[in-house]
């Protein structure tokens, strides 16, 4: 499961007029009250004044509920005529009934993205928000990167590209926590710099009768330590054209294959516990934090979580590139929200995606242990969160953010977690393993 996986200060005015909003474009389907038609229409303007009657939202989300309910409340507080309603549900559950959810006459105003929503964009039932981009600025508001994987064609299938229907409230990034402590313990002077020197550090903290990683292979554990290895040595457009779902694209790499059998061979070699298929990534973390093992494999979304547990016995650095000097490279997304299309209030809900990329959502976010759209507003850091944005810096300067790789097709979560649960257990070899994700990529696809 993955968790989720993004500001410049508002423009607006309280009850201002129409005729003082930015006219744009905008299809029928996108945020017309009460539209969800599968193809445009006419066009006509959007407006950017946040209404001046009182109005209630309701919005579905299954991320970071502390920064969600803190993001309502800031934006409440700014906006008092708006009342927003967070319905909280856990991960699997919101994926699982995201579909009935959102069909539903009772579909909410707001909802936070998920790889589910492909299928619902396509059906015309997530708004497209492309001419409130426009009118926003958000283009010039929020990382590139972030919002062109927030962007889909209009089949609802190649990610990437085409209409935008979601905008991110925090930045997602994984990479390598460390435990200082049992690092020294370990002999490890400092953290490494290339593949061979992590893994030689593996090595270390096993002689040294360490756990090495701790890692929740029952859900998303062993998917992040495979996707950071698999960047290791591929090429970050060709990971990028197979996630989004580029005509061609094939997971059967030379890389992927390393980075699978390298799974395999870490399972064998005891480098992380034997329980780790019966282990979440929520417990490995919570483990981690106790001093189960010297590293772990996880998102920044756990970074609050260890810095209040750890304090300053933690850091975090990104899977170290195969050669020193190396481009940095690292899965992220964000926490992201979308906009129904059934929505009777358009302009108050994407007032509420505007906010997003504001000082004060800055700082919730970023106390949130999230990495806030607008860096030039977020409040300076120290430690472990210090380290996440000094990687996350670097990645985006290097244009190296992968998404998730589950985003590939909707039945990738599951193909990856079991197979890699597998792979462990040494009941599937690395080619069957990407063979069988490439049968799903092809079903959803086409070959």
């Amino acid at each position: 499961m993955v968790n989720a996986r993004k500001l410049v200060a508002s423009r607006r005015a309280i009850g201002a007029v129409a005729a003082a909003s930015v006219a744009l474009t905008l299809a029928a389907c996108s945020l017309t009250p009460g539209a969800h038609n599968s193809s445009p229409a006419a066009t006509g303007p959007v407006s950017t004044a946040v209404p001046a009657d009182q109005v209630t939202l309701r919005l579905a989300f299954c991320d970071g509920p502390d920064m969600t309910n803190a993001l309502v409340q800031a934006f409440e507080k700014k906006y008092p005529q708006v009342k927003i309603v967070p319905q909280y549900t856990s991960f699997d559950d919101y994926v699982k009934s995201l579909k009935l959810t959102m069909t539903s006459d009772n579909a909410p105003d707001l909802a936070e993205y998920n790889a589910a929503m492909k299928d619902l964009s396509a059906g015309g039932l997530i708004a497209d928000l492309t001419p409130y981009e426009a009118a926003y600025d958000w283009d010039k508001a929020f990382p590139k990167s972030a919002l062109d994987e927030l962007r889909i064609d209009k089949t609802g299938k190649l990610l990437g590209t085409g209409r935008l229907i979601a905008v991110p409230a925090g930045l997602s990034l994984v990479g390598v926590y460390y435990n200082r402590q049992l690092m020294s313990r370990a002999g490890i002077s400092a953290v490494p710099t290339t593949m061979a020197e992590f893994e030689a550090d593996l090595a270390k903290a096993k002689d040294a009768g360490l756990n090495p990683l701790s890692v929740g292979a029952l859900d998303a554990g062993a998917l992040h330590l495979w996707s950071a290895i698999l960047n290791v040595d591929s090429d970050p457009a060709r990971v990028r054209g197979w996630i989004d779902g580029q005509a061609g694209s094939t997971i059967n790499t030379d890389a992927a294959m390393q980075a699978t059998q390298a799974i395999a061979d870490y399972a064998k070699k005891g480098y992380f516990p034997a329980s780790a298929n019966g282990t979440s990534e929520n417990d490995s973390a919570t483990a981690f934090s106790k001093g189960s093992s010297v590293f772990h494999v996880n998102g920044n979304w756990a970074a609050a979580q260890l810095d209040t547990a750890m304090k300053g016995n933690v850091g975090f650095f990104l899977m170290p590139p195969g050669n020193a000097g190396g481009s940095a490279v690292g899965n992220g997304y964000s926490v992201a929200y979308a906009v129904s299309s059934k929505t009777k209030h358009p302009e108050a809900a994407t007032a509420f995606l505007d906010f997003l990329h504001s000082p004060e959502a800055a700082v919730i976010e970023s106390a949130g242990g999230f990495l806030p759209p607008n860096a030039q507003a977020a409040p300076s850091t120290t430690g472990v969160k210090k380290d996440l944005s000094v990687a996350n810096e670097h990645v985006v300067a290097a244009d190296g953010l992968i998404p998730f790789p589950d985003f590939a097709a909707p039945a990738m979560l599951d193909a990856l977690e079991s197979g890699l649960q597998s792979v462990i257990a040494q009941r599937m070899s690395a080619k069957d393993f990407l063979d069988s994700l490439q049968t799903v990529w092809n079903a959803y696809h086409g070959s």
